[in-house]
């Protein structure tokens, strides 16, 4: 392979996880750049590829017609050599629980910048441990990123849960010729809380309505005039594989922000606690005035490096993935990002805002 001139990533640094690979690849694919990356996941208890990031390189090396060199499960080493983005249907399946949101992350950005319409087919769990689950994608992120003026169809198939996993998601999306900068600096007051509490497979529903009921009683402390309606739902079988059980909460506020939070249930943790854990993760969110919740701040930096213009996004505490992403969409692009201490009035000391100067990618293919 002609790598000499690779961009060489140390997956090991920083957060040191599969979101390292997630960035730097799917850019990688769009700069068309070779890419070399070491230390894969260096710092976690099962260092190297585990079967969801394999399958997420896989389907950016399809889409993308590259090649892909150390692509296997425990491997600590990568080299892509990307090739011209396709439009049409991609699949990639992680055989387990592994987290088909992430797989959305590393292919969505590269399929915008395609050269027809493209469908990604994806498949593992949907509602799982240290990933976004499948309704925070449809709820909070969704609306969100579609303000840099992209288009995100996401269509539940079947839902997948911890250890067995068997959901399926497909994404489509148009490609765009350019993305435009985003300005989420102004929070406005909380309008609505809704949300949905899921039991799956086995489980009987009295646990949703108990982490449901646990979830409102906690918010209510808060926002005591505020209608909060948190749905309790048994998934129908035919949409579910296996069982499984957790909560979503989203607070609509005036000005068009969505904050969210969330948590699943496990053996041996009570309904209560799942509901209460949900509210708590909300409450915090709504705490520090920021305009987007500490699960988004990570996830819009690409598309922040790629826009055209200056986007600026008002947070809590920057996070350890936020910082990731800044740090590798600045060595692979030329976009600027400054993080600065948001002073206005309203915020809690904890607020922040991210600003970056995109480098304005244009969709060559269009």
């Amino acid at each position: 392979m002609g790598d000499g001139d690779a961009v060489e990533i140390d997956g090991g640094i920083m957060e040191g996880g599969g979101q390292i690979l997630r960035v730097s690849t799917a850019l990688s694919c769009l700069l068309r750049k070779p890419l070399r990356v070491k230390n894969i996941r260096a710092g976690r208890s099962q260092p190297g590829l585990r079967p969801q990031h394999l399958s997420g390189l896989e389907m950016v090396r399809h889409l993308c017609d590259g090649q892909l060199e150390g692509g296997k499960i425990g491997s600590t080493e990568i080299t892509f050599i990307p090739g011209k983005i396709k439009g049409g249907t991609h699949v990639a399946d992680t055989k387990t629980a592994g987290s088909v949101c992430l797989l959305m992350q590393v292919a969505m950005p590269c399929v915008l910048f395609a050269d027809s319409p493209s469908e990604l087919r994806l498949k593992g769990g949907t509602n799982a441990e240290m990933a976004p689950q499948i309704d925070y994608t449809v709820m909070v992120f969704k609306p969100i990123v579609e303000k840099f003026n992209l288009t995100l169809d996401c269509e539940i198939k079947r839902r997948g849960y911890y250890p067995k996993g068997g959901g399926e998601v497909i994404v489509r999306m148009s490609p765009i010729k350019q993305l435009s900068a985003v300005n989420l600096t102004d929070r406005g007051t909380v309008t609505k809380i809704h949300g949905r509490a899921f039991v799956a497979g086995a489980l009987p529903i009295k646990l949703a309505k108990d982490m449901s009921s646990a979830a409102v009683r906690c918010i209510r402390k808060e926002f005591r005039d505020l209608y909060v309606n948190i749905q309790a739902v048994q998934e129908l079988e035919n949409e579910a594989f296996g069982s499984g059980s957790g909560i979503i909460i989203v607070a609509e506020t005036s000005t068009g922000c969505l904050l969210a939070g969330s948590s699943l249930g496990k053996r041996g943790k009570s309904s209560d606690k799942v509901g209460i854990e949900a509210a708590e993760m909300l409450l915090g969110n709504l705490r520090h005035g920021g305009a987007v919740d500490d699960y988004l701040q990570d996830q819009l930096i690409i598309f922040m490096a790629l826009a055209n213009g200056v986007s600026r996004v008002k947070t809590g505490p920057i996070t350890l993935h936020t910082q990731t992403a800044i740090h590798f969409a600045e060595q692979l692009t030329k976009a600027k990002f400054t993080v600065t201490k948001s002073e206005d009035e309203e915020s809690s000391k904890d607020a922040y805002i991210i600003e970056c100067q995109g480098t304005g990618m244009l969709n060559a293919n269009l």
